[in-house]
């Protein structure tokens, strides 16, 4: 089925994953990620995702083993061990597409930033094309699979460059425990540290 309006079945699976997630105050899940660029698709990279309101959110890797990204909500941190050097930036600046993820709980409402959506059923789940309505987002279409409880399972970006950055996501814990400082950055000693941020 394709939807560019509101049909009645987006509808419910809009406002099923919005009151799934908008209720949450904290949030972690196991996540794998592929990001393509010019038709070329880079390692698979994997770990954990941690999520607390209001936009704090750790981006925690196994593979590779100590990669990170991390909000406490007002800056973005992220480290590579291949380069050893660590980077801050403004939350709001970003373009990292990591960083709209922060907004998952506590402030998702599609209507608001999405114009057209489609719908086709997959994998026992439903996925749902959404097109932005401001041309000046960081994407061209978010592309989401919900589970019949209105979890999301998998999430597909396509940034203007047409790169795509695909994830998995498994085992998601709804309003776990989470200590305040996986949301506190600390660059590994000896690492380069550059703030962007000023």
């Amino acid at each position: 089925m394709a939807a560019t309006g509101f049909g009645a079945d987006v509808r419910q699976i809009l406002n099923g994953v919005e009151k799934r997630y908008n209720n949450a105050q904290t949030l972690r899940v196991q996540f794998t990620e592929t990001y393509q660029v010019q038709g070329r698709r880079r390692q698979m990279e994997s770990g954990e995702l941690y999520l607390r309101k209001p936009g704090r959110m750790r981006w925690q890797y196994d593979r590779p083993q100590g990669k990170l990204f991390v909000s406490d909500g007002k800056f973005v941190y992220y480290f590579s061990p291949d380069t050893n050097r660590a980077e801050k930036m403004k939350l709001k600046e970003t373009e990292d597409m990591r960083a709209p993820l922060a907004f998952l709980i506590g402030r998702l409402n599609f209507r608001d930033d999405f114009q057209e959506f489609r719908t086709r059923a997959e994998g026992g789940g439903t996925m749902i094309t959404a097109i932005p309505k401001s041309d000046k987002a960081p994407y061209t279409e978010v592309s989401f699979v919900t589970a019949p409880d209105f979890t999301i399972r998998r999430l597909i970006v396509t940034g203007v460059d047409r790169s795509v950055l695909e994830f998995t996501f498994t085992n998601e814990a709804r309003n776990p425990k989470i200590a305040d400082s996986l949301f506190r950055f600390e660059p590994p000693r000896g690492a380069e540290f550059i703030d962007l941020s000023r």
